[in-house]
């Protein structure tokens, strides 16, 4: 399975913006972007005017990267946003939320998206009582999710659940840290979704 494999901070100092990658790191003092906010590379402090097809292609790269798709994938859910009734835009974030990988990320079971995607790879979560093992599965409407049992006493996910048991939980989502299950109550409406991206931009990208 192909995979960002590069260092994660790059990726906020090319957008210029935190796009909090690496979880709780990004909240302290240690983070890249708040210690060298320019961006990579011998010419990083060159920062040029971008052009129309510029801004566009920022954010396709942007929406990429906080959610760790590569571009087929991403082509993929553009087309099923396409097809679905309403804002393209709006139904391309809601089917990236959708994840599997971003909904354990947002019920507190893992520290960043990176973590989740490999806590999910092996094999840790529960869908509905059947192991779900692929990070781009997508979840429904009332889908519960579950901690395996094995899994409930590894000291990861004991310091995970004790790190974001205050975490502030979407409407979209209901979780019991204590019980390691969540559920989805619906789909994620647009103005729950914190990803700082103009989605029309990423619409008009993909209709030239």
């Amino acid at each position: 399975m192909a995979r960002y494999i590069d260092n994660s901070c790059r990726v906020c100092r090319r957008e210029n913006q935190k796009l909090f990658l690496k979880g709780h790191r990004c909240y302290t003092d240690k983070c890249a972007i708040q210690r060298r906010a320019y961006g990579p590379g011998q010419h990083g402090k060159r920062r040029k005017k971008l052009s129309e097809y510029g801004m566009q292609l920022r954010e396709k790269q942007k929406a990429k990267a906080f959610y760790g798709v590569l571009e087929s994938q991403f082509r993929k859910y553009f087309e099923m946003a396409s097809e679905k009734k309403g804002v393209t835009g709006e139904n391309l974030l809601q089917i990236l939320e959708s994840r599997f990988d971003n909904v354990v990320f947002r019920l507190g079971f893992a520290n960043s998206r990176r973590q989740s995607r490999q806590l999910v790879r092996h094999g840790h979560f529960l869908v509905n009582g059947k192991k779900v093992n692929i990070p781009s599965y997508l979840v429904k409407a009332g889908d519960v999710i579950t901690l395996k049992e094995a899994s409930r006493q590894d000291p990861l996910f004991k310091e995970i659940i004790a790190v974001n048991a205050k975490k502030a939980m979407p409407s979209w989502l209901e979780a019991d840290l204590e019980n390691y299950t969540g559920k989805v109550v619906k789909l994620s409406p647009r103005e729950e979704i914190d990803l700082p991206v103009e989605e029309h931009l990423i619409v008009e990208l993909y209709s030239k």
